[in-house]
């Protein structure tokens, strides 16, 4: 009994096509030979590939193989998914002071600060950016960020901020920097008379990375 045939259909060379050179294997072979400080010789030695065709394969002159992806990617330290992932685009994101929303922590009334998150400028949840103003209000409890894996960065604008982290009690002024580990009770005071302004960039673990932006860390 025969087998029927299976009707499959015909690949568009020109799909071909455009799938190499939206991959831009070429131009990805040339920046990571000149990342490395390698000329076509040398690169041609590592891999057995003449200089000649390395120097048309750069700029898509010709297609190459598999075997010949595979040496490339030994020279390189790289696989062959590399030469097909998607290219990453750049980014420039602004936000308007005016368009940033002032939130008082951790309740509206009689606040300990308030908070302007800018995480919305960052394309993943890796970073919470936000500003801080903390007001030299002795009455109300010192702002105690949530705990979660990973870290906290703390720029200093102005004024001082007593920051205790676990044990440890530090006082931080205009220009001062702390690196925290974010799995350690830590609290923000505003010390002295006048407000103290900081950056804080919450960096949260992969495995918590559902950590809100802003104010509340």
């Amino acid at each position: 009994m025969d087998t029927p045939a299976i009707d499959f259909d015909e690949v568009d060379p020109n799909a071909v096509e455009l799938i190499l050179a939206e991959s831009q294997i070429g131009s990805r072979i040339k920046q990571l030979r000149l990342k490395r400080s390698m000329g076509l010789v040398e690169l041609g030695q590592a891999t057995g590939l003449s200089a000649s065709f390395l120097s048309q394969l750069e700029t898509g002159r010709v297609v190459p193989t598999l075997r010949n992806l595979a040496r490339l990617g030994l020279a390189f330290g790289k696989d062959l998914s590399y030469f097909f992932q998607p290219e990453k685009h750049s980014f420039f994101r602004i936000q308007r002071r005016k368009d940033r929303i002032r939130l008082p922590q951790p309740r509206p009334t009689n606040p300990s600060h308030i908070a302007e998150s800018f995480g919305i400028l960052v394309p993943d949840r890796s970073l919470g950016p936000c500003l801080a103003e903390f007001f030299p209000n002795t009455d109300t409890p010192p702002f105690q960020p949530r705990i979660y894996q990973g870290h906290e960065m703390v720029y200093m604008i102005s004024g001082a901020l007593d920051v205790v982290f676990g044990s440890r009690n530090e006082r931080l002024e205009g220009g001062d920097v702390a690196f925290l580990d974010a799995e350690t009770t830590r609290s923000f005071r505003c010390s002295g008379e006048v407000s103290a302004t900081a950056l804080i960039v919450s960096m949260p673990a992969r495995s918590d990375r559902d950590v809100p932006r802003g104010g509340r860390l």
